[in-house]
């Protein structure tokens, strides 16, 4: 019979409550091992503006390049794939250096990670070496996936103690790639001061954009205990069935909420050989897992086929004789590749027909189990799943809600096990897992017995949550740090002020209101044009009564951009009177945007695409997620950005080379209209909306035009909503103005215009391009420089409306435009036709 743990108050209740600590000051950090690991974590500590020193062993026998394992691990930071910075320029900041000469150093640092191998007594040596550099106020840290943390401080020399160095140790670990998975577990240990322990957690929150869970001092700590748990019982479930690994794969991914990438995908991409590690280690520390790795796994470490870092593992790809890549599977009975196959389960395809995952869900356990092979799969997997993370509580984790935010964090998971659970219906999944012949964990009993229908409820107090706590029996609060919030925290303490299926307006507090969008895969279609337009229309009541506005999102992505199945459709039968009217729609809501009586503050995250753009750039001002892929791909479908925005671009290169122009007021426009600078600006905007360029981050945004120097980032996706309010908040106390259509602009005319053409032609002349890319970047060459007018002739923002308009009705009737618009909602990838 398995035993609950009672829970403590203790570190772990930290992470659930309040920040009432500020975030520790790292002025300079150091990480010792440049491996794949160590050197991610520093790139992400200079994305966020902290110098580091990342430091490594010299190479044995080096004797003039003692840096070299290092500075080799910065020159592979600089080309990764994804990358790891948010701009390359933010490597300046990494200093290298070794562990034999450089030691001394870390008396400067205010945070010291240590990330070497997974080796104790490695581990052990290295810190003993650098504990006399250490200065008394220095955060000590290592990153481990599975050691005790007290264990590696022991045997440490006195001059540990006796510097207080034990009270500022504790464990920090990072999911790989650092930049991208949000989850750090927090470590700490018997002698950790909670407070220190508070403030880095507070750092890495604020100035890393991470989700700080605080775990036991046990093996593989919460998230990696659960996920190694759950991929061996996929393994085992798989073998047991005969199933392959295509099939487990497709029942392991999207279709739970969890990555695409299923089981053997995200193995192969993790590295069979950590896999094994980490499972091993488990196994070793706990006695759990099993008794031994599986044979198939052992066969894979002895011919390194370790996955993506060998070219292959469950998977592979070659190349036949033609150059065509093919795809390959491993079969697990054989140990030979074959030809993929897609897996063909009948209650999988019916629940992929559903959106929301609870809906999935239900298709999938609503199946017969005898004859359905999903249902015959994921009952046992899930059961075992809930059982499992039902037992880490107490054990690793403070609380269930520790755990979800683990999963969801660590592993990319849309809900944790419990947030899943409920979906699937507590106690009515409960009850079919005990008829199953599964023993319930007690802190699962407790809830069953209780009478209790969730792990969770809503709370008294309108928009707060409460989870069960197995120990007392009752219900407690959750509650929220201060900073953190997202739009349903306010849609459900205060309700909706206007709605329609794209869009919704909320009172965020402080005398803001946001305008979310929330269509169907992130859209941009009538809906929200209606809405935008209505709201900040200066008659509006909503003008009248809020001081400023935010615009943003809860969906997984900001906007993919404007709704083409609509306008394909409107192509297709020659509507062109309704093309022309929705082209003016949405000039006017984003004009309804930029010329708001109260600031517009559009808080763009992950994919803002086309008219997600267009809807940004109008804004008085931006709030950023540092993740953010924002590029105008209009010309991927052969079409022009129609929304204004290539006219807002126009614009800032008009502005940005008048300022470096520096023009005397006596100076004709004519001369300006034809200088270097503007000439350069324009290339650059035309570049970037001709090529289709998508920012890799928010920084990268910054350069390419889409977002402007004083516009703001942050680096917690949790903290965007109240980061971009207190900006609303901030312009609104300073006394808003909102700008004039502007009706005096220098086009740079007919000679830059040639000039642009000019280079297009080259291009095509190269094969760089196709004929009709040249045709639509030849568009958008004439929206930028005002069209064949004489140089410095003024036009005004209308004007250049017009020829977005214009040219967006010409593309819309190419027959290669229609084929593009086509095929990519068909294969979700641009054709170059």
């Amino acid at each position: 019979m398995m035993t609950a743990v009672p829970l403590s108050q203790s570190a772990e209740d930290l992470s659930a409550s309040k920040s009432i600590h500020e975030p520790a000051l790292i002025r300079r950090a150091a990480v010792l091992g440049a491996g794949t690991m160590g050197s991610r974590i520093a790139a992400h500590l200079a994305n966020a503006g902290v110098p580091v020193l990342l430091l490594d062993l010299i190479p044995a026998g080096e004797t003039v390049n003692r840096n070299r394992l290092a500075a080799g691990a910065l020159e592979g930071l600089l080309k990764s794939k994804p990358a790891a910075f948010y701009d390359a320029s933010a490597a300046r900041l990494i200093t290298v250096g070794n562990f034999e000469d450089d030691l001394p150093k870390l008396a400067n640092c205010d945070w010291v990670i240590e990330v070497v191998m997974e080796d104790l007594a490695v581990k052990q040596t290295l810190l003993s070496r650098l504990i006399p550099h250490l200065a008394p106020t220095a955060i000590l840290t290592t990153n481990t996936s599975g050691l005790p943390v007290a264990s590696i401080a022991e045997g440490l020399p006195e001059e540990f103690r006796a510097k207080g160095l034990h009270k500022r140790w504790f464990g920090t670990h990072f999911f790989n790639p650092p930049r991208y998975m949000r989850l750090v577990e927090l470590i700490p240990t018997p002698d950790t001061d909670l407070a220190v322990a508070a403030s880095l957690a507070a750092f890495l929150d604020r100035r890393l954009g991470k989700q700080v869970v605080y775990s036991r001092d046990t093996p593989n700590f919460i998230a990696n205990r659960i996920g190694v748990f759950t991929m061996f019982a996929s393994v085992e479930l798989m073998q047991q069935q005969s199933l392959s690994i295509e099939e487990v794969d497709a029942l392991t991914g999207s279709i739970l909420g969890w990555p695409r990438t299923g089981t053997f995908r995200l193995a192969d991409m993790v590295g069979v050989d950590i896999l094994a590690h980490v499972a091993e280690n488990f196994r070793r520390l706990t006695g759990q897992g099993g008794a031994e790795l599986p044979s198939f796994l052992k066969t894979m470490l002895e011919r390194r086929w370790l996955g993506d870092k060998t070219g292959q593992g469950f998977y592979k790809k070659e190349r036949d004789a033609e150059g065509k890549e093919q795809r390959f599977a491993l079969d697990l009975s054989t140990m030979e590749y074959r030809p993929l196959a897609r897996a063909k389960l009948a209650s999988l395809e019916m629940a992929k027909n559903a959106e929301a995952l609870t809906d999935r869900i239900k298709v999938l356990l609503d199946a017969d189990l005898k004859r359905d092979k999903a249902a015959a799969f994921q009952w046992p997997l899930l059961a075992k799943l809930w059982n499992y993370s039902a037992a880490t509580v107490g054990e690793a984790a403070a609380s269930i809600a520790a755990v979800d935010q683990a999963m969801r964090a660590g592993f990319n998971w849309e809900m944790g096990p419990f947030e899943l659970w409920d979906s699937a219906g507590f106690r009515s999944t409960a009850q079919k897992m005990q008829a199953m012949g599964v023993e319930l964990h007690p802190n699962a009993l407790a809830l069953l017995t209780s009478g209790k229908e969730s792990w969770y409820r809503d709370g008294n107090r309108k928009g707060s949550r409460e989870c069960f706590n197995p120990v007392t029996g009752q219900y407690e609060a959750l509650a929220i740090p201060d900073g953190v919030a997202r739009i349903a925290n306010f849609r459900s303490a205060n309700g909706v002020l206007k709605k329609n299926a794209g869009a919704s307006l909320i009172d965020i507090g402080d005398g803001i209101a946001c305008l979310e969008l929330h269509s169907v895969k992130s859209a941009i279609g009538d809906d929200i044009v209606s809405m935008v337009t209505q709201v900040f229309q200066p008659q509006s009541e909503f003008v009248r009564n809020f001081r400023g506005f935010v615009l943003s999102s809860d969906a997984e992505n900001f906007s993919v951009g404007a709704n083409l199945i609509q306008l394909l459709l409107a192509m297709q039968d020659g509507e062109w009177e309704e093309v022309d009217f929705a082209i003016r729609a949405f000039q006017r809501m984003t004009a309804a945007i930029k010329f708001c009586p109260r600031p517009v503050v559009v808080a763009p995250y992950a994919l803002c695409l086309g008219g997600g753009v267009e809807i940004s750039l109008h804004g008085a001002r931006r709030q950023a997620h540092a993740e953010l892929y924002m590029g105008l791909v209009e010309t991927g479908v052969g079409l022009v950005p129609g929304g204004g925005g290539t006219k807002e671009l126009a614009l800032k290169a008009t502005d940005n080379a008048l300022r470096a122009a520096a023009p005397s007021p006596k100076d004709p426009p004519a001369k300006f209209a034809q200088s270097a600078e503007l000439q350069s600006a324009l290339k650059q905007s035309l570049e970037t909306i001709a090529m289709a360029r998508v920012s890799t981050s928010a920084e990268e945004a910054r350069g390419l035009g889409f977002l402007s120097p004083v516009d703001a980032i942050t680096l917690n996706r949790d903290r965007l909503l109240l980061d971009a309010r207190a900006t609303a908040a901030e312009i609104a106390d300073n006394g808003y103005a909102a700008p004039i259509e502007r009706t005096a602009i220098p086009v740079a005319g007919s000679a830059v215009l040639s000039t642009l053409e000019l280079g297009v032609y080259l291009m095509r002349q190269g094969n760089f391009i196709s004929e009709h890319d040249q045709k639509v970047a030849n568009k958008v060459a004439g929206i930028l420089c005002g069209g064949p007018l004489t140089p410095g002739t003024l036009v005004s923002e209308q004007y250049f409306l017009d020829l977005e308009r214009e040219a967006f009705l010409s593309l819309c009737g190419e027959r290669k435009t229609q084929e593009r618009i086509a095929f990519t909602l068909k294969v979700g990838k641009p054709l170059r036709n």
